[in-house]
């Protein structure tokens, strides 16, 4: 089993290079084979690091003064159950908000793995009988 420790701290450690916006040590938290799945939309998962520095580059970019916040977080071994806030202002002046959760696997000191469930916030979305309605009826 992993140190618990470990597996934290390699999270603080993307958490700390996400709100410094320090592009080489977020990357550097993934390892070369990192595998990301994401399970609400299938097609995006994708293999390796290099894809994780394209993504965050225009991250960056885009949403210049990015904000990052782990509201809750579980450890058990090498796994790690995070729930992340992300906002801040795009640069076409819309708001830039994203809530859900990350899970994520990790070994020797990065993160080999992670199940993605993070979404844009829907601030003007509908109710919740209408968005249901929507869901079952097409």
């Amino acid at each position: 089993m992993a140190d618990i420790s470990a597996s934290h701290l390699t999270i603080d450690r993307l958490l700390q290079a996400t709100t410094d916006h320090d592009l080489e040590t977020l990357v550097a938290c993934f390892a070369e084979g990192y595998t990301n799945e994401t399970p609400v939309h299938p097609s995006r998962g994708f293999h390796g690091n290099a894809q994780v520095r394209r993504n965050w580059e225009q991250i960056f970019a885009l949403v210049p003064d990015l904000r990052a916040e782990v509201k809750r977080h579980a450890v058990a071994g090498d796994v790690v159950w995070t729930e992340w806030e992300m906002t801040g202002t795009r640069r076409d002046g819309r708001a830039h908000c994203m809530r859900g959760v990350i899970i994520f696997g990790v070994g020797d000191g990065v993160i080999q793995w992670a199940r993605f469930y993070l979404e844009p916030v829907d601030l003007n979305g509908d109710s919740v009988d209408d968005a249901v309605r929507a869901h079952v009826m097409g």
